[in-house]
């Protein structure tokens, strides 16, 4: 009996000598603060992985002995996530109470690394209550922190955050400037998440900004980054911005395809938040208790079988049962309900897209009124300018004036072409432009084109070299305009880009097959160079090279981009090679048809068989306001032995045909007073036989239609070319002869 007494005082010992250990242990700071460091890591992993409930668990126990030792900058960093919690949970006004306690803590305890982190969650709580301004201020003082510490990799987070503002404040200038500092930093410190999120966002910038290829483009990447990397959240916010630009651009099934897509990531991300969620949590927690007690019960079975009866097991698993049924039907309910709001949510969707295509469609027809006004405006001059031109080098110039003349001419006819381009590059994109090839001397057109702009090469103290390949034959069977486009859009680039240098020029044969010859031609400088950033978007357009290189060259951006759609449409290729300060070669190659001479086209004069017509008994109204237009008509008109009577506007003209018989109308679209559509209206009421051209600027397809229903016979678009006018002209007064003859 006292042996058994032994073993128990020695038992009870050692007990007591365990139990002052563990106070020693739980009493000790040191190994306080490693349990809380630990409590706070394991918070953070759980936060990572969406486990909040047991996030929230452990920060509080963390909370319990910080306060315990009283830590300040452990109680610091554990409020501010607590704060962050609350974020999650979108309980915004306890997110701000917890992130207060830790600034206060954190200002007190001189922590600023952590104090920045702090920072940032207020923002994007602030950001979360619509509050963009103060939610500004907070990232502002977040990276200011951040910067102060050299943490660079940090500050890519808080300029995403700001870029996002500054979308939701509209001010998308802004937001991209943040963005693509973002992306920088992201991309030295190879952070994909934020480098992901920031291209998304400055794609959504972009396309705010209208430039909606750049904005496709920029969020494809950032989602490609996302979805190789399974960062859902950032895939989803992808899936909403490509939409949207697909619609903006006009991809309407793409739009719905990536707003499904949207709809069903976002359903998922709701269902994984609702699991993670502490009610749901707590619930499961109280199920994961209630297993790991029958276990100790089963345990205890085995010891004791014949303590425990088979109604009270039965008990524990009804319980458990109906626990397991209602968090189904519960989970089935929350189901219907999200399923309901998806469902709302894209109706809306659908009518937001149905009310952006009505806009959309108001765009475009405003767009076209714009570009018709626009067209005139600089046609109409230019018309004045052709028409001059043509006229002095009819009336024997000097020999010495006669190649100034024709440079003045060709770079008239360049011109008309260049504001053709212009206005309808959405055709020349789309491969819409139509070929119109004649026989022409390459050589020739070369030389031709450097000796138009050999003045603008002068002043620029500029030497340009022409070399053609022997092997390469003179004569083919291509569009010429559109070749002397090419050329005079690069070799005009390169004397842009280049002071006291040289340019070369050349063009020799590639391979032959059959009659067709692969041509390369080499535009090379040495002038400023471009760097290899920008040489990805140049072909682009409205891009250059910088903003700086845009504010001393000037330039519309365009050019380049119409050299590569026009040497698309030629079934060629183009290249560049170049570098900063040394140059830069464009290199392009076209197929070309060889033709054995140029065929000389004779000019066909149409009234020159005067008997055929009686000319005196002809009566030509000329309806134009512009007088130097009225001026270049009439002596048109005069030399083709057709007198005309002029007047400056649609009312004078409805006015002269009631009283007086004319045989055509040229009438102007574009004057004071009444439009030529609506002076030709009012002649068709009373007179439909009477031939009625439009002698006008007006030559956008879509207001075609405008000018049937008006009742126009024909359009003669200025500047016109002299044959085209004579043969119109000429074939409409021998049609009134004849059904006056009948």
């Amino acid at each position: 009996m006292s042996q058994v007494k032994n073993y128990i005082f020695a038992i009870l010992l050692l007990v007591s000598f365990n139990t002052s250990a563990q106070d020693s242990i739980q009493d000790d700071p040191e190994a306080i603060q490693i349990s809380i460091d630990y409590r706070i890591d394991q918070a953070q992993s759980d936060m990572d992985n969406s486990d909040y409930f047991n996030a929230q668990k452990k920060l509080e126990e963390a909370l319990k002995l910080a306060e315990k030792i009283d830590n300040k900058k452990s109680i610091g960093i554990i409020y501010s996530k607590i704060g962050k919690l609350h974020y999650i949970f979108e309980e915004l006004d306890e997110a701000i109470k917890s992130l207060i306690k830790a600034n206060e803590v954190q200002r007190f305890a001189k922590d600023d690394i952590n104090l920045a982190e702090t920072y940032k969650t207020l923002g994007n709580v602030y950001s979360s209550k619509k509050d963009f301004k103060q939610a500004l201020d907070y990232y502002k003082s977040s990276k200011s922190l951040f910067e102060q510490e050299d943490l660079d990799e940090f500050v890519a987070e808080v300029l995403l955050y700001e870029g996002k503002t500054y979308i939701a404040l509209k001010d998308n200038r802004h937001a991209r400037i943040q963005l693509d500092k973002s992306i920088a930093l992201a991309n030295r410190y190879d952070l994909n998440k934020i480098l992901s999120s920031a291209l998304i966002n400055k794609g959504q910038a972009l396309g705010n900004l209208e430039n909606i290829d750049e904005g496709l483009s920029t969020a494809t990447k950032g989602l490609n980054i996302a979805k190789d990397n399974q960062f859902n959240n950032v895939l989803n916010n992808g899936y909403r911005v490509l939409s949207d630009l697909n619609y903006k651009a006009g991809n309407y099934q793409k739009a719905h395809e990536y707003l499904l897509k949207h709809t069903e990531l976002t359903d998922s991300l709701i269902t994984l938040k609702r699991n993670n969620l502490s009610q749901e949590k707590r619930i499961q927690f109280l199920i994961d208790n209630q297993t790991e007690y029958q276990k100790e019960q089963a345990a205890d079975l085995e010891e004791k079988k014949e303590e425990i009866s088979l109604s009270k097991l039965t008990t524990i698993l009804s319980i458990a049962l109906i626990t397991i049924l209602s968090l189904l039907t519960l989970s089935l309910y929350k189901n219907n309900n999200i399923r309901l709001k998806t469902n709302n949510m894209l109706h809306k969707k659908n009518g937001e897209l149905i009310i952006a295509k009505e806009k959309a469609e108001l765009a475009s027809k405003t767009k076209a009124n714009f570009l018709s006004t626009v067209t005139h405006e600089l046609r109409t001059p230019l018309y004045a300018v052709t028409g001059l031109t043509s006229m002095l080098l009819d009336e024997d110039p000097k020999p010495s004036q006669v190649q100034h003349l024709k440079s003045l001419k060709f770079s008239g006819d360049y011109l008309l072409t260049f504001i053709n381009d212009i206005l309808q590059i959405n055709k020349i994109e789309a491969n819409k432009v139509e070929v119109e090839p004649e026989v022409f001397n390459l050589k020739k057109k070369m030389t031709n084109v450097i000796a138009a702009l050999n003045n603008s090469a002068l002043d620029n103290n500029i030497q340009i070299h022409l070399s053609y390949d022997n092997d390469l034959p003179k004569n083919f069977m291509a569009d010429q305009l559109k070749i002397s486009q090419i050329l005079i859009n690069l070799v005009g680039n390169s004397i842009k880009f280049t002071k006291d240098g040289d340019i070369w020029v050349r063009a020799y044969k590639l391979e032959k097959k059959d009659d067709i010859y692969t041509v390369r031609f080499e535009i090379e400088d040495n002038g400023i160079g471009i760097s290899q950033e920008k040489q990805k978007v140049l072909f682009e357009s409205f891009s250059q090279g910088s903003i700086q290189i845009n504010r001393k060259y000037g330039g519309t951006g365009l050019g380049l981009s119409i050299v590569k759609g026009l040497i698309e449409i030629l079934k060629g290729k183009i290249y560049l090679e170049s570098e900063l300060g040394k140059g830069s070669k464009f290199i392009f190659e076209i197929p070309l048809k060889y033709s054995e001479e140029v065929e000389k086209q004779k000019k066909e004069e149409y009234f020159k068989d005067i008997n055929e017509l009686e000319l005196s008994n002809i009566k030509i109204l000329v309806v134009e306001d512009n007088k130097i237009n009225q001026m270049i008509t009439k002596k048109i008109l005069n030399k083709m032995k057709l007198y005309c009577e002029v007047v400056d506007n649609g009312e004078e003209a409805v006015d002269m045909v009631k009283t007086q018989n004319y045989d055509v109308i040229l009438m102007d679209i574009h004057m004071p007073g009444i439009s030529g559509l609506e002076a030709t209206k009012i002649i068709r009421t009373f007179n439909k036989e009477i031939t009625i051209f439009a002698l006008t600027a007006v030559t956008l397809e879509d207001k075609m239609q405008e000018f049937d229903e008006a009742g126009f016979d024909d359009i003669i678009s200025k500047p016109f070319k002299q044959e085209d006018f004579e043969k119109k002209l000429y074939n409409a007064l021998i049609d009134n002869n004849k059904t006056t003859s009948t």
